[in-house]
């Protein structure tokens, strides 16, 4: 089996590959390709990859390359996580909007959309390289936004592609472990979009478990979505949401929090990878130890703007419960490889899952995944205010494919004013002119 991995010079790429590393008898693993525009970044993980095979006693082939074709040939399966813009891209998505008193955020608002009109043409050619050298791979995507995204590339794919997002796995992780059940006895009801979903009930066998979990505040109060929203909005809710609705739920709170720290994310992350990336002459033993340092403030930071806002402390007390993307796209391997039937939350084409949407719309829900890819369950109707919410963002998710590839100024703008957080046309007109201003990518592309 031969997996390309492009964006093989991001900073997650380790994780992927020490998971790969650890499953490549089981998988019949024999190579794995590294695609990246930038040679210099290639060259800066390839020691970390080298010190997690030194410190395993496990090694791949694995080949570092900037040719997309050498990449392709023959790839089995093909893992895609690009950030055209790089960091510095996410720090204008995010501080744009926050400058006006909107949410900055990568994936979700303003900051999501921007993220969305770089991307989806870049996605789109790779889409078509993938059908040209390697028609038979299953294309896993991990590219924010990743509903949106898989959305575009299905277009030109169609059912081979597919979206991962952890986020979805995390909550129900740590839900059982509150419940103190293995999540493997239990049914996760769960819909959405990505980053946009709910958890609705916990299942042991006929019995809803999810009813006294939100009647607990002490249960509700050990793990971090229970914390972040707290048991008093929850239970009105009668469900969960997946932490990127408080987005959503506190926008308020959440830009009020970020002009106090002064300080976004993306800043953050920018300023803290690119002391990893400046790093030369590093051993693999270095390398792999200055990665790992990296690693762990960034999570520990992870989504430290909501739980500010919430009055938490910054540290995310969960961030090493999940096992990340990188467990879930082997989980997609694995369950394909071995015809599993194995039930995933993934992004893909609705089918009839959602009823009120249609066919094409890339939602996230439980998915039987085997031979043939996700078939995704039926989760029938949704709260009102749910489907309200997943109705308006897709069809912000669409405007602004749309705005990407006919580079449209005006659709752009279009989905930005349509988008829930942003207050008024102005404001989205306003966003837009920055974004063009200061995003070499769209100042040329967009008319």
């Amino acid at each position: 089996m031969k997996i390309a991995l492009l964006g093989g010079g991001g900073f997650r790429v380790p994780m992927v590959y020490e998971a790969l590393l650890a499953r490549a008898g089981g998988l019949g693993l024999e190579e794995v390709t590294l695609y990246d525009v930038s040679g210099e970044r290639l060259a800066q993980i390839t020691p970390v990859l080298e010190g997690l095979e030194q410190e395993l006693g496990e090694c791949l082939v694995f080949r570092p390359t900037t040719e997309i074709a050498d990449a392709l040939e023959g790839a089995d399966f093909v893992f895609c996580a690009i950030r055209p813009g790089l960091l510095e891209g996410r720090v204008v998505d995010e501080r744009v909007p926050l400058d006006v008193g909107v949410v900055g955020q990568e994936t979700t608002g303003p900051g999501g959309i921007c993220l969305a009109l770089r991307t989806v043409p870049a996605m789109v050619e790779l889409a078509e390289a993938v059908g040209e050298r390697a028609p038979r791979a299953w294309f896993v995507n991990f590219t924010n936004p990743a509903g949106l995204v898989t959305e575009a590339i299905q277009g030109v794919l169609g059912g081979r592609a597919l979206g991962i997002c952890d986020t979805p796995s995390a909550l129900c992780s740590r839900v059982a472990n509150a419940l103190g059940r293995p999540s493997a006895e239990l049914w996760f009801d769960y819909f959405g979009l990505n980053h946009l979903g709910w958890l609705r009930g916990v299942f042991d066998g006929e019995r809803d478990l999810l009813p006294e979990l939100l009647a607990d505040d002490d249960l509700l109060d050990s793990f971090e979505e229970g914390r972040l929203f707290g048991g008093e909005w929850l239970r009105s809710l009668g469900m969960i949401p997946n932490e990127y609705l408080y987005f959503f739920y506190f926008a308020s709170d959440t830009v009020g929090a970020l002009r106090e720290s002064g300080s976004s994310r993306g800043e953050f992350l920018l300023r803290q990878q690119s002391e990893f990336y400046a790093g030369n002459g590093y051993t693999a033993v270095e390398a792999l130890a200055a990665w790992r340092r990296a690693r762990r403030e960034r999570d520990r930071t992870y989504f430290a703007e909501a739980r500010t806002a919430a009055g938490l402390p910054e540290s995310h007390e969960d961030a090493e419960q999940s096992g990340g993307y990188e467990a879930e796209a082997i989980a997609v391997v694995e369950a394909i490889t071995g015809n599993e039937g194995r039930v995933l939350i993934l992004d893909t084409a609705n089918r009839s899952s959602l009823p009120f949407l249609d066919e094409r719309a890339v939602v996230e829900v439980p998915c039987v995944v085997g031979r043939a890819g996700p078939v995704p369950t039926a989760v029938g109707s949704v709260p009102g205010h749910a489907r309200a919410l997943m109705e308006t963002i897709k069809e912000v998710e669409r405007t602004t494919i749309r705005a990407a590839l006919e580079g449209s100024a005006e659709l752009a703008v279009q989905a930005l004013a349509l988008h829930p957080l942003v207050p008024s046309v102005n404001v989205a007109r306003g966003i837009f002119e920055q974004y063009a201003s200061r995003h070499r990518e769209l100042a040329g592309r967009f008319q």
